[in-house]
């Protein structure tokens, strides 16, 4: 009902902000830069190898036992679990050899490295059963990544992501012209740049599921930018002796009703999932939140502005134009 009190028609200058818009994003991009230099991302298992256990809690299974019995330096906390139930997140990386037996340390340097994070795990394992009487079926969750895993994922994922912008840019070129796939990439390349300050500012966890809603992000904010860029084109080949900026600012207001809508219901699924989905998917969740917040902006302040800058070429046949306008001299 809300929707008939929006204006059927907005007359908004975007671009006439564009230099403030540059500004708070050199802004964001160097405070990201300097979060990531001195902080750094605080990456999970999948990234920085170790083990992620989560048992069932109950009156003898509480964070302060579990912390208590831990044979080694753990970070244990409680969390709701995805089915509702009270859950101990216990997560550690690997043990000194010295507490793993004389077996293991009679192995070879190369073999103590490939199984010193199985031979960890087996060991907590083994610790918590005797110390807290747990059994099998209270182990919820039990998942290991050695070193060599972890860095091949994280380099498989910083691949997707190159991989990802590589070919957004052939697309849009091949869409449109080299100007909007440049103010397009530009774009991408900000929101996942920010995206990734805003993680080591807050220290989020920062695993697979990150990746994947870094790609997710990618893949929204392109498809609100090509939604802009077509109205774009279109508004330029109807007005053909109308500035630049006015043709974008056009276009803009134009698709901004549906930008706010897509944007807004897309939201409100996010922010039940931040809220009621549990700490498993909130990492995940507030990438997407942000994305799609910094995604709208990028596509209007930072992809936009570069096409004005870059100036369009659009040799293409043009449609007639609108009888009786002629654009602004």
């Amino acid at each position: 009902m809300l929707l008939k009190y929006w204006p059927e028609e907005t007359k908004l200058k975007f671009m006439n902000l564009r230099l403030i818009g540059a500004m708070v994003s050199a802004l964001m991009i160097a405070a990201s830069v300097f979060f990531l230099g001195t902080r750094g991302l605080n990456f999970g298992v999948d990234f920085a190898g170790g083990t992620v256990m989560e048992l069932e809690q109950t009156d003898t299974i509480t964070v302060e036992a579990v912390r208590a019995a831990m044979p080694l330096s753990a970070e244990v906390n409680s969390a709701v679990g995805t089915d509702a139930r009270s859950i101990v997140v216990v997560k550690f990386g690997e043990a000194d050899p010295a507490e793993l037996g004389e077996a293991f340390q009679a192995l070879s340097p190369a073999d103590q490295a490939e199984r010193a994070t199985g031979a960890t795990n087996e060991f907590v394992v083994r610790v918590l059963k005797e110390k807290l009487n747990i059994s099998d079926d209270q182990f919820l969750r039990n998942d290991s990544v050695g070193p060599k895993v972890s860095s091949e994922l994280f380099r498989d994922g910083i691949t997707a992501l190159v991989v990802a912008l590589a070919l957004m840019l052939a697309y849009i070129w091949f869409r449109f012209e080299w100007q909007f796939s440049i103010g397009a990439v530009a774009a991408l390349a900000h929101d996942v740049i920010v995206t990734l300050g805003v993680f080591a500012l807050m220290q989020l966890e920062f695993n697979l599921t990150t990746i994947a809603a870094l790609l997710t992000i990618i893949g929204y904010s392109m498809n609100d930018t090509v939604v802009v860029f077509d109205r774009v084109r279109e508004e330029k080949r109807k007005y053909k002796k109308m500035p630049d900026r006015q043709v974008i600012d056009l276009a803009l207001n134009s698709t901004l009703s549906r930008t706010l809508l897509t944007s807004g219901t897309t939201l409100l699924a996010l922010l039940a999932i931040f809220f009621l989905g549990g700490p498993v998917l909130r990492g995940m969740s507030f990438a997407l939140i942000w994305g799609i917040l910094i995604g709208t902006y990028s596509s209007i302040f930072i992809a936009s502005s570069i096409v004005l800058a870059l100036g369009m070429d659009l040799n293409k046949k043009p449609s007639d134009e609108v009888q009786g306008f002629q654009g602004a001299p």
